[in-house]
């Protein structure tokens, strides 16, 4: 990076017009930008990583980040970029793991040489990759990576999803509203992901504060679809109230095989179920499960409005909370470059340079996004007030629902 950062300034200029020749703005999700300059010039275009996953059965959650981030890259180009320069998106695919994750990283960083990243999916594959991020010193905001200690992975490390802690006991309490005579609990959890084993922590102590009682703890792979010990196990310790953390194909197997096993009890689904794309998987067996929310499509602000109504343009539905988080993650990247660049312009930065002053802006700003008003902590985690809870309502056939939201 020394060598590269102290080349002559008319070969920096030929390097950018070049990337701008071969890099056309509409490029797609699998491709990666190669930048020979130390930062965008006037006519590049500003490269965002985005590395989440968009194959494996994390896709069910990464497909909709994905939608998210697209909706972010044409709102702010067509509202002039940041300050008349346009940003431009590189998608790498994370698949489902922690070496697919690392690989996505380091490519964005040392190959695409993005200003920041938004990613990963999981909060299992950031405390692979996200030390890489950090090490090198470029910013990330996690999207949907709500475990313990993720910004205490280092500097460079934020989140724009607010951790289980904060959201999770929401559901509990809202399910004992409906059902006041909720005592026993079991609980589910896939013990091979590190949110969901941080999230189930969340859950469980969040029973006994209630004073309910934990009757069962069941544990399942991310990887299984066949739940039928687990699920006999749980039923039969006769639970008032089932609560499952896992991702939303094996979640969703889980609520169906329960139903069909014969539990007529309320679920409760984490953080991995919060997705449209469960509806395929338990079809009208998911009617009922709640799931505690970080994003609401009603939410009365103009940004969500506008976001609300592009997402609904494009797939005549309403947005989920991945998508939403994954905007603002791209938002905020947008809004901080933009206040950098009226102090100091981007284009004279060194890369090292504007990643680092970039990350520092991050957390010093407010922003109206999506999800409400938000800003971060010193150490890059979230502060958010709104939050939610939703019912999953499917339709008569039992192929499509919503998420409806409780007063």
């Amino acid at each position: 990076m020394k060598d590269f950062v102290t080349r002559t300034a008319s070969f920096l200029i030929t390097s950018a017009l070049l990337l701008t020749a071969c890099n056309p703005t509409n490029l797609g999700p699998e491709t990666t930008t190669n930048s020979t300059s130390t930062a965008p010039g006037p006519a590049t275009a500003i490269p965002i990583g985005i590395a989440v996953a968009q194959t494996s059965n994390v896709a069910l959650l990464g497909q909709e980040q994905v939608t998210g981030v697209r909706i972010a890259e044409k709102y702010f180009n067509d509202r002039g970029g940041v300050n008349g320069t346009p940003i431009k998106l590189v998608f790498q695919d994370t698949s489902g793991d922690e070496a697919g994750t690392i690989n996505a990283f380091q490519t964005l960083i040392s190959q695409s040489q993005v200003v920041a990243i938004v990613g990963p999916t999981l909060s299992q594959q950031a405390f692979s990759a996200d030390p890489i991020a950090n090490r090198a010193g470029v910013p990330v905001l996690g999207p949907s990576n709500t475990a313990k200690g993720i910004p205490q992975i280092g500097d460079y490390i934020g989140r724009v999803s607010a951790p289980v802690s904060v959201v999770a006991p929401n559901s509990v309490k809202a399910a004992l509203k409906l059902d006041p005579k909720i005592k026993r609990v079991a609980v589910f959890f896939a013990q091979n992901d590190a949110f969901s084993k941080s999230e189930t922590e969340i859950f469980q102590q969040t029973v006994k504060d209630l004073g309910l009682e934990l009757i069962t703890v069941q544990k399942f792979q991310t990887t299984d679809t066949d739940f039928q010990s687990q699920a006999t196990n749980g039923i039969n310790a006769k639970p008032d109230l089932i609560i499952i953390s896992g991702l939303a194909a094996d979640g969703g197997n889980l609520v169906r095989q329960l139903r069909e096993l014969g539990y007529k009890g309320i679920i409760i689904g984490g953080n991995g179920l919060n997705t449209s794309n469960i509806f395929s998987v338990c079809k009208a067996l998911c009617d009922g499960v709640l799931i505690a929310q970080a994003y609401s499509p009603e939410l009365s602000s103009p940004i969500n409005t506008e976001f609300r109504k592009a997402y609904l343009d494009l797939n005549q539905k309403e947005p989920p909370q991945f998508s939403a988080q994954a905007f603002t993650g791209v938002q905020v990247f947008v809004e901080a470059l933009k206040a950098l660049d009226s102090q100091t312009k981007i284009k004279t930065m060194p890369l090292p340079q504007l990643r680092t002053a970039l990350n520092k802006q991050v957390l010093a700003g407010k922003y109206s996004t999506p999800l409400g008003e938000i800003s971060f902590t010193s150490e890059g985690e979230i502060v958010q007030k709104e939050f939610y809870v939703a019912q999953i309502k499917m339709d008569p056939d039992g192929n499509n629902g919503k998420f409806v939201f409780l007063k």
